[in-house]
């Protein structure tokens, strides 16, 4: 389904950090963004002043009457719970958001006309412990955390409401994203909790398995590379599963060290006793290993990525620099 300059897309999550980089992305390409978002872990600075915002959650019945008024074509669905381990503690409140939620918006979208639902999952997480790595689409997914399963199961929603009522979909499969606005609080931001503790001069934590001291294994793809997978999947990859990543695999260890290099060249001082991280027993629901075959989104979406997890964190840590700078 090709589409024309000024698509109108609603963000869910579009406060948040992938969300809000996304939208800049949609504006700068002229589209017309509305931005939903209830600001529990997103901010409202992070938002374009070129969108329109409502602070909603995507559960409440309210989403009727925004989808109504601004009658998207496209639902671009970020917004989710994207704790692994606070799925482990607490799958009711993570499937009352991930599934729930998102069935809410479906049905408003069936209802008012939305054409195409480009919809968040994870790659790093729906295929669990994968005996092919790096995993490929076709590898049938095995989810082994809450979170993995309602990832897993709103992608099966997709293919129904599909069959059913023609609604369109693409789904991305995400690896670990990073970049800038990442948050460095909970676990989902490992980047940018190694960088906010070396600027501020603490020792972080490195999660392991025993038999895996240096860390578990991860595809560390950049936001502005992810922005530009999901401008491709506006006018492609119908009804397709995408992984998007950078399809290399990294070991913690080895992304720490990165960090540690790259901000101790703008922080001489920064104290060599933070070269190496404290070790702790890996959390519920976290995975050895993931690392995705990336090579269906340059076929269907002609979307390939192009930065390396060096220049990333560099690209990064200029936005932190720009960040500090702001508040002083």
């Amino acid at each position: 389904m090709k589409r024309e300059a000024n698509v109108k897309i609603l963000v869910t999550g579009g406060a948040g950090f992938i969300g809000s980089n996304v939208v800049d992305g949609y504006i700068q390409a002229g589209h017309d963004v509305v931005v939903v978002d209830n600001l529990f872990t997103g901010k409202r600075s992070n938002v374009n002043p070129g969108a329109k915002f409502y602070r909603m959650d995507i559960r409440s019945e309210e989403m009727e009457s925004i989808i109504s008024r601004e009658k998207p074509e496209v639902i671009n669905h970020h917004a989710a719970q994207i704790s692994v381990p606070a799925s482990v503690e607490d799958p009711l409140l993570d499937a009352d958001i991930n599934i729930k939620g998102f069935l809410n918006l479906l049905e408003k979208a069936v209802k008012h006309g939305v054409k195409k639902v480009i919809f968040i999952s994870s790659g790093g997480a729906i295929y669990g412990e994968s005996l092919e790595f790096p995993t490929p689409e076709t590898y049938p997914p095995k989810p082994l955390s809450p979170y993995a399963i309602t990832k897993f199961s709103s992608e099966c929603y997709l293919v129904y409401y599909k069959h059913q009522y023609g609604l369109e979909y693409s789904v991305l499969r995400y690896s670990n994203v990073y970049g800038p606005r990442q948050i460095p609080h909970g676990e989902a931001g490992v980047v940018a909790i190694f960088m906010n503790h070396l600027l501020e001069n603490k020792r972080s934590v490195l999660n392991h398995f025993p038999e895996e001291p240096d860390g578990m294994i991860r595809d560390y793809c950049y936001v502005g590379d992810v922005v530009r997978a999901n401008l491709r999947a506006l006018s492609g990859g119908e009804g397709e599963c995408i992984n998007i990543g950078s399809g290399r695999a990294t070991r913690t260890v080895e992304l720490y060290t990165i960090i540690y290099e790259e901000v101790r060249k703008i922080r001489p001082a920064l104290s060599s006793a933070l070269a190496v991280p404290e070790r702790r027993h890996a959390r519920p629901g976290d995975l050895k290993r993931s690392c995705l075959v990336v090579g269906k989104a340059r076929e269907v979406l002609g979307w390939t990525p192009e930065t390396g997890l060096t220049e990333g964190i560099r690209l990064t840590l200029e936005w932190w620099g720009g960040k500090e700078k702001e508040s002083s």
